[in-house]
Parts: C-alpha cells; sequence; structure tokens
C-alpha cells in the first residue's frame, strides 16, 4: 500500500522568485476618512480613520435601496406596485423627485428616483410602503448592518438627513456597497444611469465620475454640512473591481478627485488573482482502513486573493496529514489550506474530501494496521 503523501505541501501559484519594488505609499487624501476595497476580496488596500463612525448623509441611501433589493427578491414587494405618496413624504426636505401628495408613484420610478436623483421624498415614499414608517424600516436597515457586520452604523432614517445617532463608517459603506454590487447586481446596474425623468423633471446623476472614467459604475454621493461631501465609488477593470469610500471632503470636486486618485492607485499598484478553483484537486491523500485507499482532498469554493503587481508571488501551502483514516464523510475537513506573500497570510481555508470513504472490513483494517507498523519502523 502506498502511504501518505506529506504533512505541508507547497505550491508556488506563479515564479517564485525574489520582491520586487515595494508598492508606493497611498497618497494623501482630502478627506476625514476613506478607505479603498477589492470588492472580490474585501481585502482593504488603503485606509485612513476608515471605523469613525460619522454621518453618512446621503450614502444613507445605499442602504435604503440594498434593503429594496432584498424586499423585491423575497418578492414582498415588486418593483411595478403602485405606490401611495403620503403627506409625510411629500414634505420631505432636502433633495426631491418631486412627487405629490395623494398620488401614486410606480415603484420602479421611486427607486430610481433614490438612487439617481437621491430623493428624500422617494426614500421616505419607500420606506413608508415597505416597513409602514420610517422607524420601523430603519429597524430593518440595522438588523442588515448587523448581519453585515457594520458595527460602526446605526441608522434612524431612510435618507441621511441630520441626526446625532444616524452615523456610519468608511469602511461600513464600502462593506455595504459590496454587498449591493456582489449579491443584487441587476439592481446595482441602476446606479450606473446617469439621468433619470420623472413627470417633466429630468435630473442628472450627481456622481460625476460616471462621465470621467469609463470603468466606474457607481456608487453614490452624499452631502450635508455635518458630513462634508461623501462618495462611494465603484469601478471595473481587467475583471478587477475596486470600491473607494471618501467621508468629509471639503467640496465636490475634491470628493471625485480623492475617489479617482484612490482607484487609480489600486488598480495600478495591485491585482486580483484566482489561486484555487471551486473543486480543483489539490491533492490524493493516502487513506487507511477504508474501502478506498486514496481519495482527493479539494476546496469548496474559489480562493480569490489581492496582490501588490510588483511583489513576490503568492504561496500556497497545504497541511493535511500524511494519511487520513476512515471513516470519512463527504465534504470533511482533513486539513487547511493557506495563500500567504513572505509571512503575510492572505486565506486560510478548510480543505476538505470530494466523496465518502467507509471503514473497510476486519482484514483489510488488519492488513492497513501491519503496513502502518512496518512503516513506522522503517521511519
Amino acid at each position: 500500500m502506498r502511504l501518505p503523501l506529506i504533512l505541508v505541501a507547497t505550491f508556488c501559484v506563479a515564479f517564485c522568485g525574489t520582491a520586487h519594488a515595494a508598492v508606493p505609499p497611498v497618497p494623501s487624501v482630502a478627506a476625514k476618512s476613506y478607505i479603498l476595497i477589492d470588492a472580490t476580496t474585501n481585502q482593504s488596500l488603503a485606509e485612513q480613520d476608515a471605523d469613525d463612525p460619522l454621518p453618512p448623509a446621503s450614502l444613507t441611501k445605499i442602504m435604503t435601496s440594498y434593503v429594496v433589493a432584498h424586499e423585491v427578491a423575497a418578492g414582498r414587494v415588486s418593483m411595478n406596485d403602485m405606490v401611495p405618496v403620503s403627506v409625510n413624504a411629500w414634505r420631505t426636505g432636502g433633495s426631491k423627485m418631486f412627487i405629490r401628495e395623494g398620488t401614486e408613484v410606480l415603484f420602479e420610478d421611486l427607486v430610481r428616483g433614490v438612487i439617481i436623483q437621491s430623493g428624500n421624498d422617494a426614500s421616505v415614499a419607500i420606506a413608508e410602503y415597505i416597513a409602514g414608517d420610517e422607524e420601523a424600516f430603519a429597524s430593518i436597515m440595522n438588523e442588515h448592518a448587523t448581519n453585515l457586520g457594520m458595527d460602526s452604523s446605526y441608522w434612524v432614517n431612510s435618507t441621511g438627513l441630520p441626526d446625532d445617532a444616524h452615523l456610519s463608517s468608511a469602511r461600513d459603506l464600502a462593506t455595504l456597497s459590496r454587498a449591493l454590487i456582489n449579491e443584487f447586481p441587476g439592481h446595482y446596474a441602476i446606479y450606473s444611469e446617469r439621468s433619470f425623468k420623472y413627470g417633466e423633471i429630468e435630473q442628472i446623476n450627481r456622481n460625476r465620475l460616471l462621465w470621467r472614467d469609463k470603468s466606474v459604475d457607481g456608487v453614490k454621493t452624499g452631502h450635508t454640512q455635518a458630513a462634508g461631501y461623501c462618495l462611494v465609488a465603484s469601478a471595473l477593470r481587467n475583471g478587477m473591481r475596486l470600491v473607494a469610500v471618501i467621508v468629509g471632503s471639503a467640496s465636490d470636486e475634491t470628493r471625485v478627485r480623492e475617489a479617482q486618485k484612490l482607484l487609480s492607485y489600486g488598480f495600478r499598484h495591485y491585482e486580483t488573482q484566482t489561486i484555487k478553483t471551486t473543486g480543483e484537486v489539490l491533492a490524493t491523500a493516502a487513506v487507511v482502513y477504508g474501502e478506498l485507499d486514496t481519495v482527493d482532498v479539494v476546496v469548496d469554493e474559489a480562493i480569490v486573493v489581492t496582490v501588490p503587481r510588483r511583489d513576490e508571488k503568492p504561496v500556497v501551502d497545504l497541511d493535511i496529514p500524511e494519511s487520513l483514516e476512515a471513516p470519512l464523510a463527504a465534504g470533511q475537513q482533513v486539513g487547511v489550506l493557506r495563500v500567504r506573500v513572505g509571512e503575510e497570510v492572505l486565506a486560510e481555508v478548510p480543505a476538505i474530501v470530494v466523496q465518502e470513504v467507509p471503514e473497510s472490513g476486519f482484514f483489510a483494517q488488519m492488513i492497513d494496521g501491519i503496513a502502518l507498523f512496518f512503516s513506522g519502523l522503517m521511519d
């Protein structure tokens, strides 16, 4: 019987040479806080005070639309619903879609009014339609925030209008935007629309990066006196998606320039690499006391990491026992796969077996035991 493989197998993902020049420092960013993440891996590439709770202004509406996407996906509301407009929604101040009290508005139009026009009136109308009132809708927002691990956020309204208790952080807004993009791509596509006309009024999307950079396809602007000028921007280039969050900059031009600066930095100096695909065989492990002599070891989801373009290449370490002992269940974890650059671990995921391996009969197990005994003597 061919007994064991190895304790730790090391694979070089690409040429294993010495490190090249280090990634240059992050450029200076004029904002109270900011973060740049890879939307695929959630790896932070640049940040400053990213966990500070700050007023998010109309970036709040990203969460409002995330709730909408969930409700539509669950079948609890439809984009074809007609939504009554209350006096409360009509009277809401700030930026408007200009809906009128006593009328009914197509739910899809309200969604575009929130995303493209940043309409506070549309946000309140949606909140009342989904939850009855804004307070109840805010509870749904906070539940989603908890589920997403947004530990620095607390929502009290659907609009982002000033309230001392209404706070979020650059990291949380990046987390939220990433979830929206990855979970609801069809809904997210609305964020790339440059304008929306309701009635006789056509309003332009306030995210000016949609015109400046063809790779940018969202996300949202925000501004109040307390929050300053804020922007979440996402761009997709050659299969790599980044999300940049700017909170508390001094002007509209500043937030656009600083977001573009972060995106350029990330795309220039980093790349997203798929290390292993779902179900890719990592090794064929020896099995003792089983009906099979060997079993394939895999990962049950793709491993994707973000790495510097000019750094040493990622290395994959597969840590599994020299032999596996039956019985084994399909999908049972038998080791760990780690991806690292130098000493930094970028990913650590379970290594599992692809199929069930029942125990063998008494005599077969006795033969395996004898083989193991003599193997131990030789070792």
